[in-house]
């Protein structure tokens, strides 16, 4: 099982702060927030990853994290010249995906408690497993929607 973590966006709930670094590079109590989704994914199993971010700040994720050989793992870059919504990043990423099993999180993910995500992915056999959590105010954030296919 392969990872892409979408680390772009314009990060504007957070501006100014985003002006100077990405959301995902902001301290979430002891740690950038961008260590939340990839501890999560490596306790999970995942060991290959691809980080996509923009330009501004691909060098910044590289400087932080490096290549990933430091926790056991392997890092890519790609580039996402404008944020052009989640699906993208299978495009940036379809020569790293190639015919593998992939997860993408967002840079911004934070699960905490229990162990529901790494079990869904030890128990993944195909198709797709969505994760999302009820908001009160679901229009400032992305709103998941089915539909009978």
């Amino acid at each position: 099982m392969k990872a892409i973590v979408l680390a772009g966006g314009a990060g504007s709930r957070l501006y100014p702060l985003t002006q100077v670094s990405s959301k995902q590079l902001q301290a979430v109590f002891d740690k950038p927030m961008i260590y939340y989704p990839l501890t999560v994914l490596i306790a999970s199993g995942v060991r290959e990853f691809c980080l996509i971010a923009t330009p501004h700040d691909l060098p910044r994720y590289q400087n932080l994290l490096g290549d990933g050989r430091q926790w056991g793992v392997a890092i890519q870059y790609r580039e996402q010249p404008r944020p052009e919504g989640i699906a993208q990043a299978f495009l940036i990423a379809a020569d790293f995906v190639g015919s593998d099993d992939v997860i993408l999180m967002l840079g911004d993910n934070i699960f905490s408690g229990g162990d529901d995500f790494p079990r869904a992915v030890s128990s993944f056999t195909g198709g797709a497993t969505i994760f999302a959590y009820h908001v009160k105010d679901p229009e400032r954030y992305g709103v998941v929607e089915f539909d009978r296919n």
